[in-house]
């Protein structure tokens, strides 16, 4: 390999990114309706899912395998439609939401917060240790509701 030439060339190596397949993300080589993404595993794709207790399906949110499960939260909620037995507008949002822990973000819990629906999600270690660690100041803690537990 040759050695560098001067302070202005780019070490043995390193390249400048240009000759990358595609951008990070892969968003910008895929057409938005498409659900394949490239990891270092091949194509990969994500379901994000709203199903009802009955495990029926409401909505459902396909995207590339690489991107995060937290910003597709609302987009999922938002696809909900609940048809009415009788006439009107369908029902359009959950009275309750149980979720993992990868969608436990402020955003998430205002949104819920904003549109009056209740949640179950479970709490990440690291913020129930900052939560003691700082007393009366960490704010009032998340309760269990026993009757949601089924």
């Amino acid at each position: 390999m040759p050695r560098c030439a001067g302070p202005t060339s780019t070490p043995p190596g390193r390249g400048r990114g240009t000759s990358k397949k595609e951008p990070p993300g892969g968003a910008a080589a895929e057409r938005a309706d498409h659900g394949l993404g490239r990891s270092r595993g091949g194509l990969s794709t994500k379901l994000h899912l709203a199903v009802e207790q009955g495990k029926k399906p409401m909505s459902i949110v396909i995207t590339v395998g690489q991107r995060g499960d937290s910003p597709q939260f609302e987009a999922v909620l938002g696809r909900i439609r609940v048809p009415r037995l009788t006439t009107g507008r369908p029902r359009t949002g959950p009275r309750r939401v149980r979720a993992d822990r990868a969608y436990l973000s402020r955003k998430n819990r205002a949104y819920l917060r904003r549109r009056g629906i209740r949640c179950t999600l479970p709490n990440k270690v690291d913020q129930l240790a900052n939560r003691r660690k700082l007393g009366s100041l960490g704010g009032r803690p998340p309760t269990f509701d026993k009757a949601d537990d089924r």
